[in-house]
């Protein structure tokens, strides 16, 4: 397995900023050539399960998600308990881990930290070129929550 993190800084609340995370469809606005779609009947909380489709017509792949944690904001006041979502990847090009937190700052602001921790196939892609896989992911995500973040900063 490979992992990594990333942090970005958000202008906008803790509870604005979960919401806009936990958008799951919203998730394809961020990642290009990527449409999610919700498969659970509910779409938040523990047991939601969505599919992330990466690719151009036939070359790509699924990542289908489950959540296995849910703790939402319970308030955007400094010192407040973030609020933690974890993730389990089911796929079977990308499986694994992944956990994100939103961490309320003061001036209305906060601190979104995601972590990832997979396995990409074949396997060996992640054995051999592991510090690789874990750069790119960096790179992805960063760019991601950077996208993110421009979004629920103009709409709040």
């Amino acid at each position: 397995m490979t992992s990594f993190t990333v942090t970005r800084h958000v202008r906008a609340t803790a509870t604005d900023t979960w919401n806009t995370l936990v958008d799951w469809p919203r998730h394809g606005d961020w990642v290009p050539l990527t449409e999610v779609r919700v498969r659970s009947d509910r779409p938040d909380g523990v047991g939601a399960y969505f599919v992330a489709r990466t690719g151009l017509g036939p070359l790509g792949f699924d990542d289908p998600m489950e959540v296995v944690g849910w703790e939402p904001p319970s308030g955007d006041d400094p010192g407040d308990p973030p609020a933690r979502c974890e993730i389990v990847k089911h796929g079977r090009v990308i499986r694994g881990s992944a956990w994100f937190t939103v961490t309320p700052l003061p001036g209305r602001r906060c601190r979104v930290l995601w972590f990832e921790d997979v396995t990409v196939s074949p396997r060996r892609i992640t054995r051999y070129a592991g510090p690789l896989v874990s750069l790119a992911g960096r790179a992805a995500f960063a760019a991601t929550l950077r996208q993110m973040a421009r979004s629920v900063e103009q709409h709040t």
